[in-house]
């Protein structure tokens, strides 16, 4: 086994109780939202403590998606999660198309003028609903559109960098 810590993507976070048999409320960050119980096992993170559990099932539920974990099969047992973030391992997560990235991807990337002039790295990113505004931080803040082919010309993973068509006194 590799001493190598495994990069863990936060796919949300359980917000709260369904009935008394140990379902648990999630607040996902996945699209669409009730994805993130069709993942087998989840990392909890919360107080400092990781633990790993199984998702036995989940489903939506009107506007909100709840899931039953094995060995929580109480209120009690569920109400000591709430709070706690739910993660998995970057590479449980499907393989992206061409074109796609997953924001834990692009985050701590370095963002390039087309002029190769440095704007900073990427801090994190955010929806808007018409699409996606990475934060760059660097000498200053700057919110970049994440729209391809306008602003965004390059994303090279494997260099650590993205390439934009913006000018660097926004």
């Amino acid at each position: 086994m590799s001493g190598t810590p495994q990069k863990q993507v936060i796919l949300g976070r359980i917000s709260g109780l369904m009935g008394i048999k140990g379902w648990v409320k999630v607040h996902s960050y996945t699209e669409p939202r009730e994805s993130i119980v069709g993942f087998g096992s989840w990392i909890l993170c919360g107080r400092g403590v990781e633990s790993r559990v199984k998702v036995e099932g989940g489903r939506l539920q009107g506007r909100t998606v709840v899931a039953k974990l094995q060995g929580v099969d109480d209120c009690d047992e569920a109400r000591a999660l709430i709070g706690t973030e739910i993660a998995v391992a970057r590479e449980d997560l499907p393989v992206c198309g061409p074109g796609e990235y997953y924001w834990a991807d692009l985050e701590g990337l370095d963002v390039r003028t087309l002029s190769d002039e440095a704007l900073g790295c990427v801090d994190f990113l955010f929806g808007t609903g018409d699409h996606d505004v990475m934060v760059v931080a660097g000498t200053r803040e700057r919110m970049i559109p994440f729209v391809q082919g306008r602003i965004v010309h390059k994303v090279d993973l494997d260099c650590g960098v993205i390439i934009v068509d913006w000018d660097p006194s926004y």
